[in-house]
């Protein structure tokens, strides 16, 4: 089976040198009817929160589910004895101040989404590393006292209510006003559904550490 496996290696590279690499190009006639239609200069973000915005729908319910497979699969288990941190000043040092940068790009990244590269899930993925990375720096009680305090559960569902509310509202008809193209408010609903998956990510990232840390003793 190696013999196999180099011969495929060998044949895929030869192919990447050799024959042309044919790369199928979107119009730019395309891009522009989508960026006008969406009201957003992130032709991506109006395809994901507009033209299929029946698709994310379900892609927010699927991360909802995975998060409640996740504290189902681990209930029967018993709490770890052990959690492992990084004890050394320079490392929790350096993982802080990486956790506020990658906050505040979160932040930059959910308001600013629809206007730039970023959006809802990217700005989630960046809080839920700013989260990861206090999380192994930090007391794993206070980080769930943290968590319990200003109520994440709670916010994390309440949050993708607020988004299939207002994907129902975009799906039926009921826009917001598109606003100035390049504009911070603009876009309709894409900006306060961005702002909205990147809450939800963020906090469903936030409760699926504290269960790893509390039930594997590591992320």
């Amino acid at each position: 089976m190696k013999w196999i496996y180099l011969a495929v290696s060998v044949a895929l590279y030869l192919k990447m040198l050799v024959l042309p690499n044919f790369v199928e190009t979107i119009e730019p006639l395309l891009v522009d009817t989508v960026v006008a239609e969406t009201g957003v200069p992130n032709a991506v973000s109006g395809i994901i929160l507009r033209n299929r915005l029946y698709d994310t729908c379900f892609e927010v319910i699927v991360f909802t589910l995975s998060i409640m497979g996740v504290k189902f699969l681990l209930a029967d288990e018993q709490p770890s004895p052990t959690v492992h941190q990084f004890t050394d000043a320079p490392s929790i040092v350096l993982a802080r101040l990486g956790a506020t940068i990658t906050a505040l790009v979160g932040i930059e990244l959910a308001i600013r989404g629809h206007l730039s590269p970023g959006g809802g899930f990217a700005a989630g993925v960046a809080g839920g590393t700013a989260i990861g990375l206090v999380a192994i720096t930090s007391s794993s009680v206070w980080m769930e006292g943290i968590y319990k305090r200003w109520r994440a559960a709670s916010i994390e569902k309440i949050s993708v209510l607020v988004f299939l509310i207002c994907a129902i509202f975009s799906l039926v008809g009921l826009e917001l006003p598109q606003g100035e193209l390049g504009n911070l408010v603009s876009g309709g609903w894409i900006a306060p559904l961005n702002i909205i998956v990147a809450a939800k990510v963020a906090l469903g990232s936030w409760a699926v550490i504290l269960m790893f840390i509390r039930y594997r003793g590591l992320l």
